[in-house]
């Protein structure tokens, strides 16, 4: 789902052309403004919304350069296809630079690929070989075609051809013709692209740029720049000035200053960019050290330009290319605007989205130069989708998606972002902005209902509230994947539009005169263009135009208007019941759409010449073709000329509409292997003399009769029909504006309200007309919409009493209702130590007499006397993670009213430890834990996984207590979930019947090497248990040590029974472990268990008589008094076993550090594995019967007065608890 923008630009000259196998690179002239027509500009979550052709609202850029791939057949090419229609053989649309950047910048042209079939581009193979070329290149002979041929009916189009192709004389001096040159480019046929841009306004140069793209390579290989001073007569070729060796990719034209020139060097040869200040007459190489992909102008500085890198950053150049600045890195492609000049207060300010997420932004704004991160301004309070930010006009759209479902913001006259209000149920799917025109927001909507259409709202200027204005657009997809409405905007004609509809499963065309309020179907003709009768009565049968914008703009597209000949629509369609791709041909309106006639009976391209005082048509078929017809009279009359002596494929049409030179050029080949050719042609003879005041006459703008369109009364002057004088550019169309009285009509509908069948609004289900505003106290007064909101830019007049505009009504006082409380984006979460914004809303009440308390949770509260204060939100920082409970309480005289909302701050969880016990009693609880970093309180979600289980165990404390039935190694999982971040542990537990267990400490050397992490304590453990089983002979299977994490470096040793005896046996078993117990503890006391930890450092390990609390009791369970009578045998066994060992040295006692805070046991230990550390020699030590003989014999004795043996038993059977970290 995606937000769309529609863009305004004038039809510049540049052209890029493609010839028969000839396919495209990118190319893109971009300019920031213009004004002829509507182009799109997307704002979508979607990737990268592909071209900018959505229907006819899309506007070329004045200095656009377009690229024309000659091996496919052109869909928009107005002369071997109707736009939108590839014709057999055609259309192969890869994602390039249109792709990337046609839909997403205010006022850039962008390249477009048009294909050519080769079959037809060689039926005109003879026709090549007879056209008198020289081999220099040069210009032919000038010649004058001319035919007259009279028409035989004014009721219907006439068709004349003047004589002098026929008589083969010279035209005669009245009769109109055509001044024709052509010139053929020489030694270029081999190249398959050319980039063609005219200079400027009244200049006489143009250029091209031809080039040899390899696709094995995927590079250009050859160039040539070539210039023409003479409006297209002559060309010279310039690759001296640029260097020989020098290959070019793409020409681009400044355009607030035509004279200068940027050319860009293929990035596979050098990476540079050619610059000239004279209209490419020298140029001046500099080198850059990365690839631009494309270039973006200032709108008014011409010497500030943005360049966008295939690295996706974004550059700045303040003198016109000579030197570069990073600005940002990470930006969106196409997402990067200069200052709207008046809205933004500095004129180097640049708009930029850049990625941080998949499918996240930020928008960013900062100026050009000084782009670092001290100098950003976040405008939008968070992030929002990639690919939404269309900063346009007055206004800055971005979306935001939540929970699948998008939310629409807008900024206007760049204040803060609101939210755009769309009908309460309307539930969109996807947005399309389709202008922004006269401060106020045209939007297609696909409601949650609709999957093929869209439906037309309109907003207030903030473009904040929408109404609807028609619903089930026809829309379609374009050949990059594009969304095409079908809606047209005409020129001159203030609040006319045209849009195709489905109604009853049938498309048809629809217009408006007052700006979407009613629409009506279109009137067919009353006759077709051979003059017979037509019987298409209206609703039953009426016209039907085509909509979409060509891809090509140098043909004209299916439908066009100009501003400078308000109420002439020219266009592409059929008359019937729906909407039709057959049967098509050419119709023409006058009078603003009241009437039509049908001017051909197969498509053409049609231009408006002489300011739009002439019409000149090119038939649209795949053949070549060698002549055009010109009409001096909207169409009432077509002369016949030829342009060239041998039929042309046409490939475009280069033309300056606003210059006083009245020259164009056609661009095309006359076969499949020649050159590229450019005639051009001067129509000056077309005109006898420029236009005096008797030659115009005045005509009424009317809407079916009625007179009153936008609520006045208008009269336009237009040169009276067969005069053959030249327009002036500065006459005034407009003749005399008149202010109608106001009828509904010159209303919209306001937000909330719908219009019903009989014109009038009325109130939706879901709204209430009859609260006051939140600004509302009683001591005021305030407007009260009447369901109605004047349309904007209606220039009608209210008399007497003021029916539809808002009424002031007195407020009264009431106790707030509806209060409700949100964060800013509407979210339910915020990181720790983020600012926070809660906005307050109140339905109903005294808002400026009723205060706000606030309760954030966590022990502040704020009190606001008035509710608008809080309009702009009220921002707290939570420096905890938690859950908290956030109150709001609006309170006035008359009542109070309370709302609640939990607001949960996170923090991302970075690690998990699962600390557990190694050994654990079969039957009884163990205790597990998972420590997380950093800690949280009552954010997270534990999930606990035991062996081969089916269903977790789920809690919300990172603790459990779990029993273990199953003798053997059960393995404990433990997955940690905050948001959609889950991380896990896992352990494995051994669990037996019974154990013992010795808590062990190490030299204090051992500490200076610890660097405290899992690895580095599983491979001391897994030596010290190397040492241990060579002392005893115990095998290591009987042995696990498990080192604590923290300092000072502690371990846990569990003596595990012998497997291979009988389970019957229990209590021969718990005396086999005592005596393994016995013999481990003499070993530790007397230091006989040492390890070399490196080279002249060895660690001793000793026995820690200290213990912790037991996590598990291999005993029964013993009652109150038995637990006080056993603590009364440890402490005489205490006592007589430090008066039995006084005079053997005590081992050195270590205590375990608690540190909740430690390193993270999961890090890449920086100790290498080793498995020779261990370096116990068993030479040194006693044999294990030495020290059973030395040591228990004496035990043994002890062991019969009943106490020392009991003791020992209950030291080493407990085991700490230590599992936290």
């Amino acid at each position: 789902m995606g937000l769309r923008s529609f863009w305004t630009f004038s039809l510049l000259a540049p052209l890029v052309l493609l010839f028969h196998h000839k396919f495209v690179a990118q190319a893109e002239i971009s300019s920031q403004r213009a004004n002829d027509r509507l182009r799109v500009v997307p704002l979508a979550p979607r990737v990268r919304p592909e071209t900018t052709d959505v229907n006819d609202s899309i506007k070329i850029d004045t200095n656009g350069t377009k690229v024309f791939n000659a091996n496919e057949t052109d869909p928009g090419d107005g002369f071997n296809g109707r736009s939108g229609e590839a014709p057999a053989g055609t259309t192969n649309y890869p994602e390039t630079l249109d792709e990337k950047y046609g839909s997403f910048h205010q006022g850039r042209s962008v390249a477009k690929y048009y294909s050519r079939n080769k079959a037809k581009r060689s039926v005109a193979a003879a026709y090549g070989d007879s056209v008198d070329r020289s081999s220099s290149g040069g210009a032919q002979t000038r010649d004058r075609f001319v035919e007259a041929v009279h028409g035989v009916s004014t009721s219907r189009a006439e068709y004349r051809r003047s004589g002098d192709e026929a008589r083969g004389s010279n035209p005669r001096p009245n009769e109109p013709y055509l001044d024709t040159s052509t010139f053929a480019l020489s030694g270029d046929s081999a190249h398959n692209q050319a980039m063609v841009h005219w200079s400027g306004h009244n200049s006489s140069v143009i250029l091209i740029l031809t080039k040899l793209y390899d696709f094995n390579l995927g590079a250009v290989t050859e160039s040539s720049l070539w210039r023409s001073t003479d409006y297209g007569s002559t060309y010279n070729k310039l690759n001296d000035r640029v260097g020989s060796r020098t290959v070019l990719s793409f020409l681009y034209v400044c355009p607030t200053n035509k004279q200068k020139i940027m050319v860009l060097s293929d990035p596979e040869v050098e990476s540079a960019v050619l610059i000239s200040s004279d209209e490419g007459a020298s140029f001046e190489k500099h080198p850059v050290n990365f690839n631009i992909l494309s270039l973006l102008f200032h709108p008014t500085q011409e010497n500030w330009i943005l360049a966008y890198s295939h690295d996706n950053k974004l550059y700045s150049s303040m003198d016109f290319g000579r030197k570069w600045m990073l600005v940002h890195d990470n930006v969106m492609p196409g997402r990067f605007y200069w200052a709207v000049m008046g809205l933004d207060k500095e004129s180097d300010v640049v708009h930029i989205e850049t990625r941080i997420a998949k499918g996240r932004a930020w928008y960013v704004k900062c100026r050009a130069q000084r782009c670092t991160e001290g100098n950003r301004q976040y405008l939008f309070p968070g992030d929002v989708d990639t690919n939404s930010l269309v900063v346009q006009d007055e206004y800055v759209f971005t979306q935001v998606t939540k929970v699948g479902r998008p939310s629409y913001f807008v900024s206007y006259m760049r204040e803060s972002f609101r939210q755009m209000q769309l009908p309460k149920y309307c539930l969109p799917k996807d947005m399309h902005i389709i202008s922004t025109d006269e401060k106020q927001v045209f939007a297609a909507v696909q409601e949650w209902n609709q999957n093929n259409t869209y439906s037309l709202y309109i907003s207030d200027s903030p473009g904040v509230y929408f109404t609807l204005s028609l619903e089930n657009l026809r829309t379609s997809r374009g050949a990059a994947g594009n969304l095409l409405v079908d809606f047209y905007k005409v020129e001159g004609i203030n609040g006319m539009y045209l849009a195709n509809k489905l109604l009853d499963n049938h498309i048809k065309t629809f217009i408006t005169y007052d700006k979407g309020q009613t629409w009506a179907l279109l009137p067919a003709p009353t006759s077709d263009v051979a003059g017979n009768n037509l019987h298409c009565i209206l609703p039953f049968c009426s016209l039907h135009l085509h909509l979409e914008m060509s891809e090509n703009p140098y043909t004209s597209g299916p439908i066009t208007s100009k501003k400078s000949v308000p109420g002439i629509i020219v266009a592409t369609g059929n008359i019937g019941t729906e909407l039709s791709s057959t049967n098509l041909g050419m119709f023409i309106t006058s009078d603003a759409g009241n009437s039509w006639r049908q001017i051909f009976d197969e498509e053409h391209n049609i231009w408006f010449l002489d300011n739009g005082g002439a019409l000149l048509a090119v038939l649209h078929a795949p053949s070549p073709i060698r002549h055009l017809w010109v009409s001096l009279d909207e169409g009432k009359k077509w002369d016949r000329h030829s342009f060239s002596l041998s039929p042309l494929y046409v490939d475009g049409v280069l033309m300056e509409p606003e210059a006083d030179n009245h020259i164009l050029t056609f661009f095309g080949h006359f076969g499949h292997r020649s050159e590229w050719q450019l005639i051009k042609i001067d129509y000056m003879g077309l005109f006898s003399r420029r236009c005096m005041d008797g030659d115009y006459q005045t005509w009424h703008l009317h809407n079916k009769g009625e007179l009153c369109v936008m609520g006045e009364k208008q009269t336009f002057m237009k040169r009276m029909p067969g005069n053959r004088c030249m327009l002036a550019q500065d006459y005034s169309r407009i003749y005399s504006s008149e202010p109608c009285l106001c009828t509904a009509f010159d209303f919209e509908c306001d937000y909330g309200w719908e219009r019903q069948t009989d014109g009038k609004c009325s109130p939706a289900f879901w709204f209430n007309p009859n609260g006051a505003t939140k600004s509302c106290s009683s001591s005021q007064s305030f407007l009260n919409s009447t369901g109605y909101r004047k349309v904007l830019s209606n220039n009608c007049k209210e008399a007497g009493k003021n029916v539809f505009s808002p009424r002031r009504q007195a407020c009264q006082s009431r106790p707030p209702q509806g209060l409700r409380l949100s964060t800013s984006q509407g979210e339910l979460s915020a990181p720790v130590g983020s600012n926070v914004t809660f906005m307050v809303y109140l339905d109903q009440g005294d808002s400026p007499g009723t205060s706000i308390h606030l309760d954030f949770g966590d022990g502040i509260k704020i009190i606001y006397s008035n509710l608008s204060r809080t309009d702009d939100g009220i921002k707290h920082i939570y420096r905890t993670t938690g859950i908290y409970r956030v109150t709001a309480t609006a309170e006035n005289s008359q009542g109070s009213d309370r709302t609640t909302m939990f607001l949960h701050i996170t923090s991302p969880v970075e690690r998990v430890y699962l600390s557990i016990p190694i050994v654990a009693i079969r039957g009884k609880e163990a205790n597990l834990t998972a420590v997380v970093w950093p800690s949280h309180s009552r954010t997270l979600t534990f999930f606990w996984w035991f062996d081969n289980s089916s269903e977790p165990i789920i809690t919300l404390e990172g603790s459990i207590s779990y029993t273990f039935q199953r003798e053997g190694k059960n393995k404990v999982t433990v997955q940690v979930a905050s948001g959609s971040n889950v991380l896990q542990d896992s352990k494995v537990i051994t669990v037996k019947e019974t154990f013992r267990s010795l808590l062990l400490s190490f030299s204090p050397a051992l500490d200076e090497h610890n660097p405290d992490i899992s690895e580095w304590r599983e491979d001391i453990g897994r030596v010290v248990r190397t040492a241990l089983s060579q002392v005893s002979g115990v095998t290591e299977k009987q042995l696990l040590v498990s080192l604590y994490p923290g300092l000072p470096t502690t371990a846990e040793l569990f003596i595990l029974p012998d497997e291979h005896l009988s389970t019957e046996h229990k209590r021969g078993r718990e005396e086999t472990l005592d005596m393994i117990s016995d013999i481990f503890v003499t070993a530790l006391n007397q230091g006989l268990i040492q390890f070399e930890l490196k080279a002249d450092v060895r660690i001793v390990v000793y026995m820690t008589q200290q213990t912790l609390a037991p996590l598990v009791d291999s005993n029964s369970i013993h009652s109150g008094s038995a637990m006080l009578m056993l603590l009364t045998v440890v402490l005489i066994g205490v006592a007589a076993f430090f008066i039995y060992k006084f005079k053997r040295k005590i081992p050195w006692i270590h205590v375990q550090a608690e540190d909740s805070q430690e390193k993270d046991p999961e890090v890449i230990s920086t100790v290498g594995q080793n498995d020779n550390m261990s370096k116990v020699k068993l030479s040194e030590f006693p044999s294990p019967k030495e020290l059973v003989v030395k040591d228990l014999e004496p035990r043994s004795r002890v062991h019969t007065g009943g106490i020392g043996r009991n003791m020992e038993r209950i030291v080493t059977r407990e085991f700490p608890n230590c599992t936290n970290v």
